[in-house]
């Protein structure tokens, strides 16, 4: 009979336990762009526009100043944050060619749901599957997963429909509608709040389309008009200039094809003179970069700003129902993006434009408000972050740590290094593969198809314009973070074989090659 009663009193104490505890676990908001660079967020300095309301996120937590992605491109980098895995160990290496991602996996939506968590996904998805781990998902569908800026297609366990409007608005209605169903439920939420807004190609929401300034000039990157003479072999083979590779709709000389009649008159109003005035000019090579330049950063900057103000309306309906203070909130990207540093644009180098990401994290509970952090952290480190701040201890390991004690202030000294692998090649900007190691100060990559390295200092060198690689006093130096790179290779357990593509990618890639030409 005693014992009896001592087993009911520890059930009793132990039933009860979890739901104090879930009381207290704080629901999670997690907002992420698509190649949002660091240089476009004015939480962080030397920023080329204004985002009042992501700023917020920042003054009331916590900036981190050095975070990465380690494999910059969209899928990819996703089913990294929900795994918590480098691609080699999730199994999602490229947009193109890698097929669906697995969702029978370990990851972060299915252990908050299982531990109690109501959970959803809006916006982009860009993993060729259907969600798994949610309550609830709507997703944009059309354009390769990656969706179109206006009257874009979102899929749901209802079928796929197309809905009209600006995509960083009807994301935004949809998560406010989802919110409004569970905010005042007793369990905790977790919202995966995808923005596509400022993927290319670039197309602002009408607010801004009518308030377009084609006069505006935004100031221009030391190296728009960089000549890669010199250069590893494995970036002068590369498709990513903008004298080369933007097409006439990257920069507005012709129009969206699936708007309204209503929009496109925004639209033209927007760039028709613009296009009139270029079409008749007599440009050189180098007025012409810096024309296209314009063109694509302007309608970069004014996306930005549409989405900013949407995650403004997120913001506000979190305080106007009194949510704020026991909810996570994170701002990241999926990768940074080239802002015509070197004559590019897009990602998937482990450049720090491009590899770099915004990453801000708010949680008046536990996050001392106005915050900076200079560690090296990584996009493996979110989903064991959020899994901690939950009280959830996942029961398969996980490449990435939780950066908790950081945004508590219980470490401060923090000693890493951090891994990057670049697969997809043959690609669409023909960006070689290639892996590294980034140090703190030195970086150091290997094109290893090409037999390829770089080395720099990002210290003396934050551009990474000069290549140290052959430098005789820095042999000591490669010798070490080769040894730190193999060292590292072999922590994350990375195959020495590479994953195969399909026989048929290499002839799409050219192709497609053909029909940019034609644009």
């Amino acid at each position: 009979m005693k014992l009896s009663g001592w087993v009911l009193c520890v059930f009793a104490a132990l039933s009860v336990y979890p739901v104090a505890q879930a009381a207290e676990r704080p629901n999670i908001v997690f907002i992420m762009s698509d190649d949002h660079a660091v240089r476009a967020v004015s939480a962080y300095d030397d920023s080329l526009m204004q985002t009042p309301n992501i700023d917020r996120i920042a003054a009331g937590g916590m900036r981190f100043d050095r975070a990465y992605v380690g494999n910059a491109i969209c899928g990819p980098s996703r089913a990294t944050m929900l795994t918590g895995n480098h691609s080699h160990a999730n199994g999602f290496y490229s947009n193109e060619w890698s097929g669906p991602f697995d969702g029978t996996q370990q990851t972060l939506s299915t252990l908050l749901q299982g531990a109690g968590y109501r959970t959803a996904v809006i916006g982009k998805w860009h993993l060729y599957s259907d969600p798994v781990g949610f309550d609830h998902w709507e997703v944009i569908n059309n354009a390769f997963e990656q969706g179109t800026y206006y009257n874009p297609e979102f899929r749901s366990p209802a079928g796929v429909e197309q809905v009209n409007g600006y995509v960083a608005e009807l994301v935004t209605d949809k998560a406010l509608s989802w919110l409004n169903s569970v905010a005042d439920g007793e369990q905790p939420f977790f919202l995966l709040y995808n923005h596509k807004t400022p993927h290319r190609d670039w197309l602002p929401g009408p607010q801004e389309l009518r308030g377009w300034d084609e006069a505006a000039r935004v100031q221009e990157p030391p190296t728009l008009l960089r000549d890669l003479a010199g250069a590893t072999e494995a970036r002068q083979d590369a498709r990513m200039r903008i004298a080369d590779y933007m097409t006439n709709g990257d920069v507005k000389l012709s129009m969206a094809r699936n708007l309204t009649p209503q929009q496109a008159a925004i639209w033209e109003q927007a760039f028709a003179e613009g296009n009139r005035q270029y079409e008749q000019a007599d440009l050189s090579a180098d007025e012409t970069v810096r024309w296209k330049y314009q063109r694509y950063i302007k309608t970069y900057i004014a996306s930005v700003r549409s989405m900013d103000r949407e995650i403004g309306r997120l913001l506000d309906y979190l305080e106007a129902r009194g949510l704020m203070d026991n909810t996570l909130v994170v701002y990241t990207s999926d990768q940074g993006f080239f802002l015509g540093e070197n004559g590019w644009f897009d990602k998937r180098w482990m450049d720090e434009v491009s590899s770099r990401v915004p990453l801000l994290l708010r949680w008046p509970a536990r996050v001392e408000a106005g915050s900076v952090n200079s560690a090296l952290v990584q996009n493996i480190d979110f989903a064991p972050t959020l899994l901690d701040a939950a009280g959830i201890q996942p029961p398969e390991p996980m490449h990435g740590i939780s950066l908790m004690p950081l945004l508590t202030g219980e470490v401060s000294d923090w000693s890493r290094h951090l891994y990057y692998h670049f697969y997809e090649n043959p690609g669409f900007h023909g960006v070689p593969r290639h892996y590294g190691i980034h140090a703190g100060r030195y970086k150091l990559v290997h094109y290893y198809r090409y037999d390829e390295w770089e080395l720099f200092d990002i210290e003396s060198d934050p551009g990474e314009q000069v290549n140290l690689y052959g430098s005789d006093r820095h042999q000591q130096l490669v010798r070490r973070l080769k040894d730190d790179l193999a060292n590292l290779r072999k922590h994350y357990a990375v195959p020495e074989e590479d994953p195969e593509v399909p026989w048929y990618h290499g002839p799409v890639i050219r192709v497609f090659e053909w029909l940019l030409k034609l644009l």
